[in-house]
């Protein structure tokens, strides 16, 4: 079950999204961490904003999966996505898309996917435009050819009539935003060969006179 809880103070907005708790691998294999580098991209847009998306504290626990069969894979990951907004444009906003793409038997490396994408992610221009996406990575199902993305967020708001709605993304006004995510998980079932994971950082930016997606991609990382 996810936790879900929202920070805001003045310019800046923090969302924290905890997946269930890692459990402690006992036995013979053990968990394996896998520290990642994270990432920084920087784009000034038409109008002189200047937006730069920062990945830092990223790392993957690989641990044996309770399937515990060459078909399945499990991971707990953690990072923490930075916005910042800077220019001459006070007005300004967006919304912060954190998420991942798993692939089995499929490059991942290059910002796009071989063999395509089921669903959560536009790859045609090489970066993620968020179009839906897999509710959660606790349950995927792939076989060797095929990649799926999905996000790390799910906020509950209701919607202009009162109706309960779910976001996978947070939004935040003015010039500063962050989310950071805890032990989320990543459970893959069915790949019978080699697996990958790569987190990804969609961030759709409003000015008052833009309105465009920046992509940070993190680096790929195996899940065995």
């Amino acid at each position: 079950m996810k936790i879900l809880a929202t920070v805001t103070r003045i310019g800046t907005v923090t969302a924290i999204s905890a997946a269930s708790l890692a459990f402690t691998s006992t036995g013979a294999q053990a968990d394996t961490v896998v520290p990642l580098p994270g990432g920084t991209l920087s784009r000034t847009l038409v109008d002189g904003t200047v937006v730069t998306v920062n990945l830092v504290g990223e790392s993957a626990n690989i641990n044996p999966s309770m399937g515990s069969t060459p078909l399945h894979r499990n991971a707990w990951v953690s990072a923490s996505a930075q916005v910042e907004i800077s220019g001459t444009n006070t007005d300004v906003g967006g919304s912060i898309y954190p998420g991942y793409v798993v692939g089995c038997q499929v490059s991942i490396s290059g910002g796009g996917v071989n063999g395509g994408a089921n669903g959560g992610a536009d790859w045609s221009s090489g970066e993620a435009s968020p179009t839906g996406g897999v509710d959660s990575g606790a349950n995927l199902t792939l076989g060797p050819g095929q990649a799926t993305s999905f996000y790390v967020l799910d906020l509950e708001a209701p919607d202009m009539y009162g109706a309960e709605m779910h976001n996978p993304y947070n939004w935040f006004a003015g010039s500063n935003g962050s989310v950071t995510w805890t032990d989320e998980t990543i459970g893959l079932n069915g790949c019978a060969g080699y697996a990958q994971a790569r987190s990804f950082v969609s961030v759709e930016v409003i000015t008052p006179t833009v309105t465009t997606w920046v992509t940070l991609w993190g680096q790929p990382f195996s899940l065995g």
